[in-house]
């Protein structure tokens, strides 16, 4: 879940000044780079058609949805699962077999800039569709649907957002849950909110102690947790303050792009290859650790799967 871009990151964004992006690759992405000019003048499609490469966004530690296990170069998850369903489709509309992939690793604080700009073409991770950005950018169909809550150590004594009155609470910078935690602080009494630059951060500031709490979205805590020495050291608690939904970012006026994107993954959805995925993600050990998060499909995540939409509720 994140949030919109402060007004510096959007003029950035607007004149193409970006600085930063990193990648995958040997070289990290310039915003100079002739792919945000071709994508101000031409479409998604026409970018990608020619260039022979579609440049996917993706996250490094967002678990399960996008993030590097075993190998570096590769992410993973049930959101780039999605997202190759998408570079699938675009190789049929394009007659493009052969069509390349380049991957952009992109962070909380500058995946919208680099979606706007064109140097990414399609980011599926943990981005929430929200109004906010729906001003910036495009989004798919969702795909999930999240609470925040709290991860914290099992004899911490947290259990709910009242337990937090004079205590440290960690979340990831450029997140909603960052932006709500902030509006609210005076009035749970927080004794100070830690902002990390992304998800492993946050839970490191938990495990050494930094903090009492960290709040984020639940299934990406619960992703976190499968990643400590021993899970069963820490719970998530708490009722959750907010829902959102996840979605595909893409840019903004793009309506033949956007198209290709919802219908591959309304395909999913009515093939009933969805459910398969899902299991593969989120009910089954998946790497680095084979963690079974064992998180179920909520009721909600399943009537959006019945009626696909792009709304941010």
């Amino acid at each position: 879940m994140l949030l919109k871009q402060p007004l510096t990151s959007l003029l950035c964004a607007s004149t193409l000044a970006l600085g930063l992006s990193a990648c995958s690759g040997d070289k990290p992405p310039s915003n100079n780079d002739a792919g945000g000019k071709e994508t101000a003048a031409s479409g998604t499609l026409d970018k990608i058609k020619q260039s022979g490469t579609i440049v996917l966004g993706h996250r490094d530690s967002s678990i399960p949805f996008s993030y590097i296990a075993d190998n570096p170069n590769q992410p993973v998850g049930y959101a780039h699962d999605l997202q190759l369903k998408v570079v699938d489709a675009v190789k049929q509309k394009l007659n493009m077999p052969d069509l390349k992939i380049r991957y952009n690793l992109v962070t909380s604080q500058n995946r919208i800039p680099l979606v706007s700009n064109g140097t990414v073409d399609l980011e599926c991770g943990s981005t929430t569709n929200n109004k906010e950005r729906q001003q910036q950018v495009d989004f798919s169909v969702g795909f999930f649907e999240v609470g925040s809550r709290l991860l914290t150590a099992k004899d911490s004594g947290v259990k709910d957002f009242a337990d937090l009155k004079g205590k440290k609470l960690v979340t990831t910078a450029g997140t909603t849950s960052e932006r709500y935690i902030r509006q609210h602080e005076k009035e749970l009494g927080i004794g100070e909110i830690i902002s990390a630059k992304d998800h492993a951060e946050s839970f490191l500031m938990l495990q050494n102690g930094r903090a009492a709490a960290f709040m984020m979205d639940d299934i990406l805590l619960a992703g976190e947790k499968s990643k400590a020495k021993d899970p069963d050291n820490w719970v998530i608690v708490g009722t959750s303050p907010v829902h959102e939904i996840y979605g595909c970012m893409l840019r903004k006026g793009d309506p033949e792009f956007k198209q290709v994107v919802d219908d591959a993954i309304k395909s999913v959805y009515s093939s009933g290859e969805i459910n398969s995925m899902y299991k593969k993600w989120f009910e089954q050990p998946i790497p680095p650790k084979n963690i079974n998060l064992n998180f179920p499909m909520s009721e909600e995540l399943k009537t959006l799967i019945s009626a696909p939409h792009d709304r941010d509720q």
